[in-house]
């Protein structure tokens, strides 16, 4: 069963628990879930479809990941999980790749997932059985009221495991945003974590051929890259 594949490239995880280690990025296209800040519009957005998309073996993408000899493997989009992973997870697994994958967790899970980090969104919730899942929360802090909201549904599931609070990317430099975020983490202690997308400032990603070039932040030219 061949994946439709946006883009695939070798990088270091930017963000979470493994930020830094090196990674090999497969995003796969389509998403049903359209969040408008969106940082890879170009996996739903009409405007920034390509025009060619890739439909690959599992046992292709596999090859081309153990080839580059990463530490893991992340599986992201748009959104992955309305795909069947197993495929994929058991070809990297058959090589010796650790397979992670990053989700608002609003779909079933198919494969075999080593790590699992779980990005919830309002327009879709999580369902129950990946919030169980979860390795680790990643909450997109776009407003004032996030945090609280966010813990409000889902903080008294959250246990010991980390919960990275992301400034939401067109807000990175807003102060207000930055300074909940702070305060937050100074008030409440674990397990929130202050959270960043740190592959951004070195402009990793691009370094690699693989990698397409950024879209705006959910297909809105104003929102920036």
């Amino acid at each position: 069963m061949k994946l439709p594949i946006h883009e695939r490239f070798f990088t270091w995880q930017g963000e979470g628990a493994h930020l830094g280690r090196s990674a090999y990025f497969i995003r796969t296209f389509g998403c049903p879930v359209h969040c408008p800040w969106c940082d890879s519009a170009g996996t739903w957005h009409p405007d920034y479809i390509p025009k060619k998309i890739e439909r690959l073996d599992p046992e292709v993408l596999a090859q081309a990941a153990v080839a580059e000899k990463p530490d893991i493997v992340v599986v992201t989009g748009g959104e992955p999980a309305v795909h069947d992973l197993a495929p994929l997870t058991d070809a990297l697994h058959a090589r010796g790749l650790p397979v992670h994958l990053e989700t608002s967790g609003a779909f079933p899970i198919k494969g075999d997932i080593d790590w699992i980090t779980l990005s919830p969104k309002r327009w879709q919730a999580p369902l129950d059985e990946n919030i169980d899942r979860a390795n680790e929360f990643k909450l997109i802090v776009d407003n004032r009221s996030s945090i609280t909201e966010w813990t409000d549904l889902y903080g008294a599931r959250f246990g010991e495991r980390s919960v990275w609070l992301h400034p939401e990317w067109s807000q990175h430099q807003n102060a207000e945003i930055l300074n909940l975020i702070t305060n937050w983490v100074k008030q409440h202690g674990a397990p929130y974590r202050a959270g960043w997308q740190l592959h951004k400032l070195y402009a990793v990603d691009q370094l690699d051929a693989g990698s397409r070039k950024a879209v705006p932040l959910g297909g809105d030219p104003e929102r920036g890259l």
